[in-house]
């Protein structure tokens, strides 16, 4: 097993994601498998010490499985992380409302969460999807959810804080900068998802370079696009095998992230043994990918994505009437004509009216100015269609 520094730790490069513990090929949701223990020792035993889980994956029944399942080992040597859900949370009549669940404050949910997993203290803790639809809620004041995490970080019970996003980079951004001009600095890990796929469909880059420049370490989720990235096609298959005859397609996107420095955990939702058996496997060794095998899959993107190829210059705002961010549409769109996500349907649904694609009058002012000879007002009017 490769290990990883962060901060004084070691932690496993792979990191074992308790969400899809159904015992199918890429199963999501539902009752935990009768073999899902029985994984957990597995990797364990093969050198997976980190393990991450979240307050509502199997209904909730994911953190309280995963720590009965961890705590026949010694505690020092393994790490459990879940993540405060903000993201589903409602205030009424004063209480905080989860899933039909009601609590006083923040604090509460913390210490549900806690004894749920069987632990005095969390190795890691996170904000759950900080994003542009949760993001006033993490950040009220009033509320304090931020202010309660770190009180219980200076108490010990949250080794290291963190947060989910799969936000913007503007998003992240905004929130690292914010919390450091009221001298926070406590926050160290952001977990993105982040492939070579969503490198330029979601922006990941951007995410990422926006998180390293902060001082912060990226932390990998969706390393291969919840299977689409282990399953790519007959003429994908061809292009690798040409160069790697050996190597299955889950093992090409694992070496792309091990390109990356600023990773220490890469977390793979699996749910079956043999998928443990194959991941632990990849990551005995270091073997990061060459630039032509980059380059390679590069190639392959385009055999199962059909992209608009904007570089995001923003050449094509500056003339535009309706002053429309249409880089962020057209990346939006690119990845509207994939998969039309929970989170992208969120983020689309936190634009205004007269930020949407539909705001576009097709004057066409913006394509002369555009480098790649994109037809923006086409592709705008197709992203209006998709989400109409």
């Amino acid at each position: 097993m490769i290990y990883n520094k962060f901060k004084d730790l070691q932690l496993s490069s792979l990191g074992f994601g308790a969400m899809r513990l159904t015992g199918g090929e890429s199963g999501w949701g539902g009752p935990i498998h009768e073999t899902a223990e029985k994984m957990v020792e597995y990797a364990y035993a093969n050198g997976v010490n980190y393990f991450d889980t979240s307050y509502f994956y199997h209904g909730g029944d994911s953190e309280r499985f995963l720590g009965k399942a961890l705590s026949q080992f010694p505690r020092e040597s393994w790490y459990l992380a879940s993540k405060l859900p903000g993201n589903l949370m409602s205030i009424k009549n004063g209480q905080i409302e989860i899933s039909g669940k009601t609590y006083a404050k923040p604090l509460d949910v913390f210490e549900f969460q806690l004894e749920r997993c069987g632990v005095d203290y969390f190795d890691f803790f996170m904000l759950h999807n900080l994003a542009e639809n949760t993001y006033r809620i993490y950040t009220d004041e009033n509320l304090g959810i931020i202010d309660c995490l770190l009180e219980q970080k200076a108490k010990g019970r949250i080794r290291h804080l963190g947060f989910s996003s799969h936000g913007r980079h503007e998003t992240i951004d905004r929130f690292l900068s914010e919390m450091k001009a009221k001298g926070c600095n406590d926050f160290e890990f952001v977990l993105i998802q982040l492939n070579y796929m969503d490198w330029t469909l979601q922006e990941a880059r951007k995410k990422y370079e926006v998180i390293t420049n902060h001082g912060l370490s990226v932390f990998v989720m969706e390393p291969l696009r919840g299977g689409r990235l282990a399953n790519l096609g007959p003429e994908a298959d061809a292009m690798l095998k040409a160069v790697r005859q050996n190597d299955s397609h889950a093992a090409w996107a694992f070496r792309y992230l091990q390109s990356l420095d600023n990773i220490p955990v890469i977390l793979s939702g699996m749910s079956n043994i043999n998928q443990i058996k194959e991941n632990i496997k990849i990551f005995s060794k270091h073997d990061p990918l060459s630039p032509e095998e980059a380059a390679l899959l590069d190639k392959v993107l385009e055999t199962i994505v059909d992209r608009v190829p904007c570089t995001t210059c923003g050449y094509c705002t500056e003339d535009c009437p309706q002053n429309l961010d249409i880089p962020t549409l057209l990346m939006m769109y690119n990845e509207a004509s994939h998969a039309m996500v929970w989170h992208l349907e969120a983020a689309i649904r936190m634009l205004k009216p007269e930020e949407k694609p539909g705001a576009c009058t097709s004057c066409g002012r913006c394509k002369p100015l555009c480098p790649q000879n994109i037809d923006i007002p086409d592709a705008l009017a197709k992203f209006g269609e998709i989400i109409s």
